[in-house]
């Protein structure tokens, strides 16, 4: 079981999709993503295998939920710095966002 301190360990923060590209080099179908979360913590890169649930002209502009204290991951050729969180649904990935806008780099707690 995990402890109420292990999910403290977890810097969950709201950011924004400023952009996204088809990620071509991909293993399994993915987008790059690039997420600003304020001026704190700034603009930082994400792989999202999502591509079954959002075309990238429903990405931009929408605020999303990201871990962003965990290690880099290089996938292929780009460094993704924050893990994007969605839920594993049916249909595909479904990301998780707050239901009203709130500052960018505010954090789940």
């Amino acid at each position: 079981m995990a402890t109420f301190d292990d999910f403290m360990k977890l810097d969950i923060r709201v950011g924004k999709v400023i952009k996204a590209e088809v990620f071509e080099k991909a293993r399994k179908p993915a987008y790059k993503l690039w997420v600003d979360f304020g001026e704190e913590i700034g603009v930082k890169q994400s792989s999202a295998q999502i591509t079954e649930c959002y075309d990238i002209g429903d990405l931009l502009d929408r605020q999303v939920l990201g871990v962003v204290n965990f290690p880099p991951r290089q996938i292929a050729d780009f460094m993704s710095e924050v893990l994007v969180l969605g839920v594993y649904a049916e249909q595909g990935v479904v990301l998780i966002q707050p239901d009203q806008n709130v500052k960018l780099g505010s954090r789940l707690g």
